[in-house]
């Protein structure tokens, strides 16, 4: 927490001296009644005692004049609040080794649900567009609002040889410019968010891609899928398909971006989940001093309440 004005803050300095002096009267009024009535003589004359609810208002009010006292401080905190606008473009490789049967029913299958699931999750209002790369990429869908036409393209889509992350992370760029063209509105976040389970094969190389994305502000979040254990047969035998998770970690920390890794449709479910609620909040400095003079006015009404009530008498 900072303070705009913290020299408001010697105002706690009387409301020290204040709870002091209560303090101290409620000992010698203590000491008082016992000197001059014996005890048996007080239960006869004041056989019930207000017991706590004699601090209560007291305790109220001090509390009062203690949050008005930060308010007037102007209280600064960090809160988490919502975007209203963002573009997200989704990459997803749809090489051969997706294939992989390691988790279940399949990679490419897994991927998709969970895909279509983060897609249709995110808040309304952000632009999300769909990008698939093999040897080559392919712009599925471009940016929309209609996130349920978004997740619809995920259906049939076609497996290819090779696998091209550094061109998938430039067409999602491309996309994501294109967004910006012509909007007066130049603050609007961007995020990419690439799943592959493979090393760059072909086209420009994941450096490449990671400068650039740097230079166009727009992290990348990737998505390490699948195990090492995974295979896929081609023309009859067992090929061994690897997840390269620290390419693509790296390819995430150049970017400042985050790096995640699944190893099952759940775990998968889970790390798009947390890129969700990453990519739609943002924090950011909010001065809290009318919930404080609030907070102060309530409860010196409450002080004024329990007086009356108990006591019938303001305190």
């Amino acid at each position: 927490m900072e303070l705009l004005a913290p020299l408001w803050l010697l105002l706690l300095l009387p409301l020290v001296a204040l709870v002091v002096t209560y303090v101290v009267m409620q000992r010698r009024r203590r000491r008082y009644a016992v000197r001059f009535a014996s005890l048996p003589l007080l239960d006869k004359v004041a056989p019930e005692q207000p017991g706590w609810r004699r601090h209560a208002p007291a305790a109220a009010f001090l509390l009062a004049m203690a949050a008005m006292a930060f308010a007037a401080a102007r209280p600064v905190v960090e809160l988490r609040v919502p975007h209203e606008r963002a573009t997200v473009i989704v990459a997803i490789d749809v090489s051969r080794s997706m294939q992989a049967t390691d988790v279940e029913p399949n990679r490419m299958e897994a991927a998709k649900q969970a895909a279509a699931a983060f897609i249709e999750n995110l808040p309304d209002t952000f632009n999300v567009g769909l990008v698939t790369f093999s040897g080559s990429t392919s712009v599925l869908a471009t940016p929309s609002t209609d996130h349920e036409a978004v997740a619809g393209a995920l259906e049939g889509l076609a497996m290819a040889n090779s696998t091209a992350i550094g061109e998938a992370v430039i067409t999602s760029l491309d996309q994501v410019a294109s967004m910006a063209e012509g909007d007066e509105n130049l603050d609007v976040p961007a995020r990419i968010v690439l799943l592959s389970d493979g090393t760059n094969t072909t086209g420009r190389s994941p450096d490449e891609a990671a400068i650039a994305a740097t230079e166009a502000a727009v992290p990348v979040s990737t998505i390490a899928y699948g195990t090492q254990e995974g295979t896929v047969e081609i023309e009859g035998r067992l090929v061994p398909v690897p997840v390269d998770v620290e390419a693509l970690a790296a390819l995430a920390d150049g970017t400042g971006g985050q790096a995640y890794t699944a190893e099952s449709g759940d775990e998968l479910a889970e790390v798009y989940e947390d890129i969700g609620s990453s990519i739609g909040w943002r924090t950011e400095p909010r001065e809290i001093t009318p919930y404080l003079a609030a907070a102060g006015f309530l409860l010196a009404l409450g002080a004024g309440a329990m007086s009356l009530r108990w006591f019938a008498r303001l305190p």
